[in-house]
């Protein structure tokens, strides 16, 4: 069986105190739903985990329920950090589950290609993940706006998500990483504890970034209309 981990339970520090990105409309659908129905309406994925802040619980059954997530078998409060809320859920995923898809609620625009490829590719690798080539030229900055080199952008890569995994691999990687260590993706736990993992990248060029401003919720919908 193939589950797919939603998370939702971000802080949204840059849409503002008090604001839940997930929630907010966008078009006409909560931001969380387009990403719900991806996943409901793609033929991969056999169940959805969703993970909330606790005090969003209830609103996110409204949601399921408003739009018809019949593949959402259980919401779980997520954790102050990213890991945790992917940990509460993989704690929660049925014991007959092979492969385990992780997205970001966030990332409204994910496709039924995007979702598909990874989960293929999964079978046969621990670790995937969407992402795509940089084309702008990049700088590294040591200390406030001064540049301390170009950096060769031929071998950079952005990623995002969906990110699949074989689901023994992403349990034994949260199992062994170390608690003081912050990951800023789910592949990043695989490649510290595991050095003889392969993560591989599925291109997309289809637009795929995550809303953490105002200015991204408006082009979101542009896009989404």
């Amino acid at each position: 069986m193939t589950t797919a981990i939603v998370l939702a339970a971000g802080k949204s520090e840059r849409m503002g105190a008090g604001t839940d990105k997930a929630f907010l409309s966008l078009v006409n659908k909560p931001v969380v739903a387009w990403s719900l129905l991806a996943f409901e309406r793609c033929p991969a994925i056999d169940r959805i985990i969703l993970a909330v802040r606790k005090d969003q619980q209830v609103a996110a059954k409204a949601v399921a329920k408003m739009f018809g997530i019949h593949k959402l078998v259980k919401i779980v409060p997520g954790g102050n950090k990213r890991q945790d809320s992917v940990k509460a859920a993989l704690a929660a995923c049925d014991f007959d589950t092979k492969i385990v898809v992780v997205h970001d609620g966030a990332r409204p625009l994910v496709t039924n290609e995007m979702i598909e490829e990874v989960v293929k590719l999964a079978k046969r690798l621990p670790a995937v993940t969407v992402g795509h080539r940089m084309t702008d030229t990049v700088k590294r900055v040591e200390k406030g706006v001064t540049v301390a080199e170009t950096v060769d952008r031929a071998k950079l890569w952005q990623v995002q998500t969906p990110q699949a995994f074989q689901y023994k691999a992403l349990k034994s990687a949260y199992e062994t990483l170390d608690p003081k260590t912050e990951v800023t993706d789910d592949c990043q736990a695989v490649e510290l504890t595991d050095k003889e993992a392969k993560v591989q990248i599925f291109e997309t060029k289809a637009p795929n970034f995550k809303i953490t401003t105002v200015e991204d919720l408006h082009i979101a919908a542009a896009l989404l209309k």
